[in-house]
């Protein structure tokens, strides 16, 4: 059957009525499909069918988070968790988790990075669960086929930096290398071709250690952090990099408006004085979200909030719905999922 070639994509049916059918097709059935006849596996893995299924409405955006997992059966408690990648879909309020990555079966790198594009994951860096040496490593995981790819290594070693991705290109910036130096150093990362290069318009202006990454349009704003001297003081301005290549870096001062680490918890707020970057810890106290704050904008319709009223508290899960006067709704999740979240993107599947 796997073999089994067609002229038409579904015998007995108009070319454009059987396109519409794969079209409408749930991204989670792809992979059985793609086993049906070569033709099927060529459409549902191409990139135009990717954009296709976008324009035409039908792609679907999904929250995937680095979390704890939960202890394995009949194992030793250790004081290390383990770390996978699980998905949250806000419309069914589902869960599902993601396919270890083969080089790491027991756990994701501690603290790798993740962004997505054109409908792919990227995760990159981190530390080594076993060594806790910092890794260059990068992979990128395709939905249709639920395989992993190992791509060409990060330039240099960098850990707590900050990653956006947009138009198939990944962006990371800032951190610190192997001899805790805050770095201001910026790389481009060409999914499609499996390359990196050094950002058009070089390095940004400042040192920035423990910075976060954000994505707004086609720009890459790397949030606060701070330099080698200045370790744990945390700026207040942002560096905005014009990711369609056609400028260089500008400043934004004032952009993080609270003094604490900006890591996975910061917000974008839209408004018609242009955009204004929140912090989800401060931003809803209501919640009772306070420590390890973990927010992830699921498209313009939703935002997946996660957290704890204090240190050791149970971890909560929070939904933002747009046009809902901002209140944050409780999500009920099940033990499997409820472990802590380390950070998260959205991904357009």
């Amino acid at each position: 059957m796997g073999d089994q070639e067609w002229t038409e994509l579904i015998p007995g049916l108009p070319e454009e009525l059987g396109l519409e059918c794969l079209t409408r097709l749930h991204y989670s059935a792809h992979r059985l499909a793609s086993r049906v006849c070569k033709r099927w596996r060529h459409l549902l893995q191409s990139k135009d069918f990717y954009y296709h299924r976008r324009e035409t409405g039908f792609t679907h955006k999904v929250a995937c988070l680095v979390q704890a997992l939960p202890a394995q059966t009949g194992s030793k408690p250790t004081g290390q968790p383990r770390y996978g990648i699980s998905l949250f879909d806000p419309v069914t309020r589902g869960w599902d988790r993601v396919d270890p990555v083969p080089k790491y079966p027991d756990g994701l790198p501690m603290f790798c990075q993740m962004a997505s594009t054109e409908g792919k994951l990227v995760v990159m860096g981190g530390w080594d669960p076993s060594t806790w040496e910092p890794v260059r490593d990068v992979f990128v995981y395709e939905f249709t086929t639920r395989r992993w790819a190992q791509c060409a290594d990060m330039p240099s070693t960098r850990s707590f930096f900050a990653m956006g991705a947009a138009g198939g290109r990944v962006v990371v910036a800032g951190g610190h290398d192997e001899s805790k130096n805050a770095l201001s150093s910026a790389w481009v990362f060409d999914v499609k071709e499996g390359a990196w290069a050094e950002a058009a318009a070089g390095g940004m202006s400042e040192e920035r250690d423990e910075c976060e990454g954000v994505v707004v349009g086609s720009e890459f704003w790397v949030v606060s952090g701070y330099g080698t001297e200045t370790q744990g003081g945390f700026k207040s301005s942002a560096e905005v990099y014009d990711m369609t290549g056609g400028g260089g870096w500008r400043t934004v001062e004032g952009a993080w408006p609270v003094s604490r680490c900006p890591r996975s918890c910061v917000g974008v707020k839209r408004g018609g004085n242009g955009i204004s970057l929140v912090c989800w810890a401060e931003a809803e106290a209501e919640a009772a979200v306070q420590v390890g704050v973990c927010g992830v904008e699921i498209g313009r319709r939703w935002t997946l909030v996660t957290g704890a009223a204090y240190q050791g508290a149970p971890h909560g899960f929070y939904l933002r719905e747009e046009g809902q006067n901002g209140k944050l709704t409780k999500v009920n999740v099940c033990d499997e999922y409820a472990g802590y979240v380390q950070s998260g993107c959205c991904v357009e599947i």
